[in-house]
């Protein structure tokens, strides 16, 4: 009986050790991933008239080592709509999110978009802000 676990231990232990030096290797490999650098992250309408274009660009770049996917983007209400490229973006390539806010809606806003890709910095988030002044009737 001793026997039976002393061996087992021994097989445990060697076990632990293997594992703990692949994840060695692993850890100290380099990686090639994309990275997604914007611009700028936050864009400013000021005032608005209702019923005015009021829409952005972000300008953002694959700085990273490999293809840039933007899985996804949240936005937090619907009044705001994002669009954006599904294919791939190569390293050292730009694109843009195009943003847009329903303008019939009076009031100061502050939205924001989320962007989630297989980039490093794996979620990034961008904010309009602004305000929308009724349209004075003649």
């Amino acid at each position: 009986m001793k026997k039976t676990i002393l061996i087992l231990s021994v097989i445990l232990i060697s076990l632990s050790s293997i594992y703990a030096q692949v994840e060695g290797v692993k850890e100290n490999k380099k990686v090639k991933k994309p990275q997604i650098t914007f611009e700028v992250t936050e864009h400013d309408f000021g005032t608005m008239k209702q019923g005015s274009d009021v829409s952005f660009d972000f300008i953002y770049k694959n700085t990273g080592k490999s293809d840039l996917i933007i899985q996804n983007v949240k936005k937090s209400c619907g009044c705001t709509t994002p669009e954006w490229s599904k294919a791939p973006l190569k390293k050292k390539k730009k694109d843009i999110i195009h943003v847009k806010y329903d303008s019939k809606r009076i009031g100061s806003f502050h939205k924001t978009v989320t962007i989630y890709s297989n980039a490093e910095n794996s979620s990034v988030v961008l904010t309009i802000k602004g305000k929308i002044e009724q349209e004075k009737k003649q």
